[in-house]
């Protein structure tokens, strides 16, 4: 199983199985101890060619596939939802 998972949102599906997912995460500033958003795009691994644009989606860390591939999507939530 995956060691690293994270959540995000699909912003391109236009690759074949592969789809862009952008991260967002909050971390507090080291000096200011104010929270500021962190955004980080990841590409991952979609088999099934399911995911759309806008959604939900949880991505799992996994051994590399190609050279800027080394995630999966491990759960639609969207497809779950009946969206």
């Amino acid at each position: 199983m995956s060691r690293f998972t994270r959540g995000g949102i699909v912003t391109s599906n236009s690759c074949d199985k592969t789809v862009t997912v952008l991260v967002t995460r909050r971390v507090m500033h080291p000096k200011y101890k104010k929270y500021v958003n962190i955004t980080k795009k990841y590409h991952a691994h979609d088999e099934k060619n399911e995911c759309k644009i806008g959604d939900n989606v949880i991505i799992g860390e996994t051994h590399p596939i190609s050279k800027t591939k080394c995630w999966i999507v491990l759960e639609n939530n969207s497809v779950k939802m009946g969206m």
